[in-house]
């Protein structure tokens, strides 16, 4: 079979994306593995699919399969590039889309001047919800890592996150401790983990390991998360630019109860096809 794909990026996130409207196929999990290497197959951090949706709200479904092949629920770099790709491909001629994931519900904006706006939903902060295993609801956690104890934040923009404060994130210990925190036992479904530094009150710097990837250039969702503790610690106020390796994204939020906002670019590197 002949399977049409386009590469894209978000501040360096990069996704193969597959419009299973026009085409019709099923992807296993070890195709998906062997498409994601860099090496021998098309390389990225994500595929990123668009399908028919499953409710009359919908414009679109959008999943999301991670480069080991698992599905997860959300991803908002993905999501600015799902809805440039809809739009250049003439799948729709709205500016305003709301598209369903595992997640829930997004609402997308396509702006001027290539950026796309992401309404990423009300932060959900109740352990149950995330998931993370806590009797109570806090601000920030012990997290016995490494025999080290680490206070972290715990946050689900649809997907969880582990957020840790360091001093310098250039120097933050990625590679040692992001494994270990994805796969803390605390986290029944695994957690992104993401190392934030503080610069003022209207800027941060990130680091994420993104569960299912490793480490990459940025996370839509993880700013997100990283917006969040940072704000209900009182570090932040409510517009914050978060520098990530990739790129900045602008994040808006005005507190609990309310929807993160966050405005990023989203970029086509190619297109191209293939047989499976």
């Amino acid at each position: 079979m002949l399977l049409h794909f386009t590469k894209m990026h978000g501040l360096g996130n990069d996704f193969m994306v597959l419009d299973l409207i026009s085409q019709k196929v099923r992807l296993r999990p070890e195709q998906i593995r062997r498409l994601a290497d860099r090496h021998f197959g098309v390389g990225f951090d994500q595929l990123l699919t668009v399908e028919v949706p499953t409710t009359p709200d919908a414009d679109f479904r959008y999943r999301i399969y991670n480069a080991d092949g698992s599905e997860v629920e959300n991803c908002g770099n993905g999501a600015r590039c799902f809805a440039v790709f809809v739009h250049d491909r003439k799948l729709t001629n709205k500016n305003r889309l709301q598209v369903e994931t595992a997640g829930g519900p997004l609402i997308l904006l396509i702006n001027d001047k290539g950026l796309v706006t992401v309404d990423m939903g009300v932060p959900r902060l109740q352990p149950d919800l995330i998931p993370f295993a806590a009797e109570h609801q806090a601000i920030s956690y012990p997290l016995e890592v490494a025999g080290q104890s680490l206070e972290v934040g715990a946050v689900s923009m649809g997907n969880p996150h582990a957020v840790l404060r360091i001093d310098d994130v250039a120097h933050a210990p990625v590679a040692e401790l992001g494994p270990q925190i994805e796969n803390h036992p605390r986290f029944p479904k695994r957690v992104n983990a993401g190392f934030l530094q503080v610069v003022s009150r209207n800027q941060g710097r990130l680091r994420v390991f993104e569960r299912g990837v490793g480490e990459t250039l940025a996370c839509g969702t993880g700013a997100c998360a990283a917006m969040v503790y940072g704000r209900l610690q009182g570090w932040f106020d409510s517009r914050v630019e978060m520098q990530l390796p990739g790129g900045h994204l602008q994040l808006e939020w005005q507190g609990e109860g309310h929807p993160v906002m966050m405005t990023g670019p989203a970029q086509k590197v190619f297109e191209g096809h293939l047989h499976l």
